[in-house]
């Protein structure tokens, strides 16, 4: 694990604190945490990883199945 010492201004620190509090987290470094871990999945999800482009064109590849009466088979 990294540890690294941070410099925050007072209104950071009273967001952080506020994570901390809203989540039940016991500390500051969870709620950093918590905070990445929430901008890490906007940012990311945003747009297409590669593993999932490669996983995606890899389903491209798969035979397809054909159903006449969607109702009949479920």
């Amino acid at each position: 694990m990294v540890q690294a010492v941070i410099t925050l201004t007072e209104h950071e620190d009273r967001v952080v604190n506020a994570v901390k509090g809203k989540y039940g987290l016991k500390n500051k470094s969870q709620a950093i945490e918590h905070i990445i871990l929430a901008y890490e999945t906007e940012l990311l999800d945003a747009k297409l990883r590669p593993e999932f482009i490669d996983k995606m064109q890899q389903r491209q590849k798969e035979p397809v199945v054909t159903v006449k009466d969607m109702r009949e088979h479920f």
